[in-house]
């Protein structure tokens, strides 16, 4: 238990020196009184001169010690998880209101579909580490990347339509997904980009060339998905952007051919991603901390009891 253990402020051990001195060089001076037969007092208040002693010493010792502050650094890993880094880039624009899109449920917007179709992505994709950008007139982050698909699901069930303005940031939310992917050490980078839209020139504060030579630079594959008719999205720029960073572009008129675009997804090869390690810091200064404690009261007691020797 209290191995490898060692002082987060060891410095402080030069008070015991403090101490030390203060006993030789500030002794109280205590008054002379005369007792008789004082060869039977003087044994016993030997026995307990070396009581206080003890008690007194004890406390000072390991109250300093407390204050040195013994810790203990426990390492621990999480392990290694096979599988992709993946910014799921959503467009919440207003256009994303329209419904029709799903032919089993034709009062859903397109919008409620899409959050179904990626939640149940999510949870099929166990062992990647997954991160998620809103846009609409600008983008965000919405979660920063994860393992854990709950805390995601929950956040994509809150997205609204309209969170992030009208329009379509459609480059800005591209070269915020790859920053989002930025630091990652996977070598196996992907972003899924969907939008029912054009991109509104006045909005989208990034030009196109910029967001996709960021993809490059940080080696991230792009899917594109455009959802609704041919007519509504721009496929020729999702094509060019898939071509460029090495993904494939897809459309999808309904919510069944969105989620077969989505499963086809799945079907990319998986690569590892690096265990992270952390160090879990434990203090013991609260031991020696009761101890000094014990030991000065039960000094001023036994002190007041039998009186200063």
């Amino acid at each position: 238990m209290f191995e490898d253990i060692y002082f987060e402020y060891p410095l402080l051990a030069f008070l015991i020196v403090f101490f030390i001195a203060c006993a030789f060089f500030c002794k109280q001076r205590a008054s002379a009184i005369y007792f008789p037969h004082t060869k039977d007092f003087m044994h016993n208040s030997v026995s307990a001169s070396r009581v206080l002693f003890f008690l007194k010493w004890l406390g000072v010792i390991m109250l300093i010690t407390a204050m040195m502050s013994p810790i203990k650094d426990e390492p621990y890993e999480l392990e290694p998880k096979d599988g992709y880094e993946i910014a799921l880039i959503l467009d919440a624009s207003q256009s994303m209101q329209a419904q029709g899109f799903d032919n089993a449920n034709p009062y859903s917007t397109r919008f409620d579909v899409v959050k179904e179709i990626v939640s149940s992505f999510i949870k099929e994709r166990k062992n990647d580490n997954i991160g998620l950008v809103v846009f609409g007139a600008y983008s965000f982050i919405a979660s920063p990347l994860t393992y854990d698909e709950n805390i995601l699901n929950k956040i994509v069930s809150q997205l609204q339509i309209g969170m992030a303005g009208q329009y379509t940031a459609l480059y800005t939310s591209l070269a915020q997904g790859v920053n989002l992917l930025k630091m990652s050490e996977s070598k196996s980078k992907v972003a899924i980009l969907l939008t029912d839209g054009y991109s509104t020139p006045q909005i989208d504060k990034v030009p196109l060339d910029v967001a996709l030579d960021m993809a490059k630079k940080e080696s991230v594959k792009v899917y594109p998905i455009g959802i609704g008719m041919p007519h509504e999205y721009n496929s020729e720029v999702l094509v060019k952007i898939a071509q460029e960073t090495g993904g494939k572009a897809f459309g999808a008129a309904s919510a069944s051919e969105l989620e077969r675009v989505y499963k086809k997804i799945d079907e990319l090869e998986t690569s590892e991603i690096k265990a992270q390690t952390f160090s879990y810091t434990k203090y013991y200064y609260f031991y020696p901390l009761f101890i000094a404690l014990l030991s000065l009261m039960l000094y001023v007691f036994l002190k007041n009891k039998r009186g200063s020797l």
